[in-house]
């Protein structure tokens, strides 16, 4: 996997009832800015599920994967604010993953989303053909935005202090953002219908708010 392929950290955990409040306004108003501030990284976006899965997913866009090994990503960790360490240490059963964009069809960012766990092992050569496949299937349809496929890298994706270690996988994921629920329900549907037993589990999200760095006064 080449290291100058677009990158994307993927973060999805829940919180508890009683730290949603201050969970939300941390997130609002502290991180996703000085994620979105560290050099490389293109945008920061929230999420929220809509059904089961995971409540809360966080997606962050780099430049490349080589922006998770600058010394500006390294020192991001080192001066952690009091409000950040309360809250990270509030995740529960939260999943950190360091992802390659490829196989990206579409421009745009949707209202929702779409995260599909891929069965193809992440050096099956079909891989990328099929995630092309169905965004090029998609491209045309009632509120499609945009599809791409998530390759992990299983040496940046390091866990977060709470994330379990035991049965801890690392599998290529399927997006897909489209402009309305119900088109990615369908958007999603047509896909499973021709996918056999490529893909797994789907979990579907609504995007709370996104920013991106050129907008911050730097």
């Amino acid at each position: 996997m080449t290291i100058h392929a677009p990158g994307m950290l993927y973060v999805a955990s829940d919180v508890s009832a009683e730290h949603d409040a201050d969970f939300n306004a941390w997130y609002d108003q502290e991180h996703v800015e000085e994620r979105a501030r560290i050099e490389g990284f293109v945008s920061a976006a929230r999420y929220e599920v809509l059904g089961a899965g995971k409540r809360y997913l966080g997606l962050y866009r780099t430049e490349s994967l080589d922006s998770f090994t600058t010394p500006a990503y390294r020192a991001a960790f080192g001066r952690q604010t009091p409000w950040s360490v309360k809250n990270l240490d509030r995740m529960l059963d939260p999943m950190r993953r360091v992802f390659a964009v490829t196989a990206s069809v579409g421009e745009g960012t949707g209202s929702f989303l779409s995260v599909s766990t891929l069965e193809l092992v992440q050096t099956d050569p079909r891989l990328e053909e099929q995630a092309l496949t169905w965004g090029l299937m998609l491209n045309r349809t009632p509120g499609f935005v945009r599809s791409y496929l998530l390759m992990p890298d299983a040496l940046l994706s390091t866990p977060l202090p709470r994330e379990a270690q035991e049965g801890r996988q690392l599998k290529p994921l399927l997006v897909i953002e489209t402009s309305g629920q119900a088109a990615n329900e369908a958007a999603l549907a047509m896909v499973l219908q021709g996918s056999g037993n490529h893909i797994g589990h789907s979990t579907q999200y609504a995007l709370k708010w996104k920013l991106y760095s050129h907008e911050l006064a730097r």
